[in-house]
Parts: C-alpha cells; structure tokens; sequence
C-alpha cells in the first residue's frame, strides 16, 4: 500500500478544525519527532484514513466518519500551540 503525504487529508482537517492545518506543527507520541501534518505519511485503503509517522512510523491518527460526523483520533500526534486542541474531536459536517 502507497502512502501519499498529509496534505491528502486536509479537507477533513478543515472540516473538523475550520482552518487549514497541514502546517500545523506536532510531536510524535511515540517518538517524539515533531514535524508538520503535511509531512505524515496517510494511509487511505484502512478502515478509515491512518496517519503514521514519517520516523517511526507510529499511529499518529486516525480519521473516520460515523453517522455523517467526523472523528479524528490524535492520540498519537500532540499539536503544538496554537492548534492544541486537546483530545480526540467530534464535528458535524457543514450543511
């Protein structure tokens, strides 16, 4: 399976977040590289969409849609301020 670069999931981050967040800068909870979303390496054929890190290749997030909302998990990716977050983010698309 080809992983393309983070940008691949920047409509969904937009969608959940209201702005443009493949620049954002994280860490890896795994092994503490930090980098840009951009620069994770996405996964698109998982049971919804995967983010791994470009070092160690841990789960850095998952994306999924249930029930029309979407769910991002970034447990393994802690944004830098200002885009920290907190945990996991539930959001209703826009009508």
């Amino acid at each position: 399976m080809d992983a393309l670069d983070g940008n691949a999931i920047a409509g969904e981050l937009f969608e959940v977040f209201g702005e443009e967040m493949t620049t954002a800068i994280g860490a890896c909870a795994h092994c503490g590289a930090t980098g840009m979303i951009a620069e994770q390496r996405v996964y698109l054929r998982a049971p919804g969409t995967v983010a791994r890190c470009p070092r160690c290749s841990g789960v850095t997030m998952v994306l999924v849609s249930i029930r029309g909302g979407a769910r991002i998990d970034l447990a393994g990716f802690k944004l830098a301020p200002p885009h920290d977050h907190g945990a996991p983010v539930d959001q209703q698309p826009a009508s």
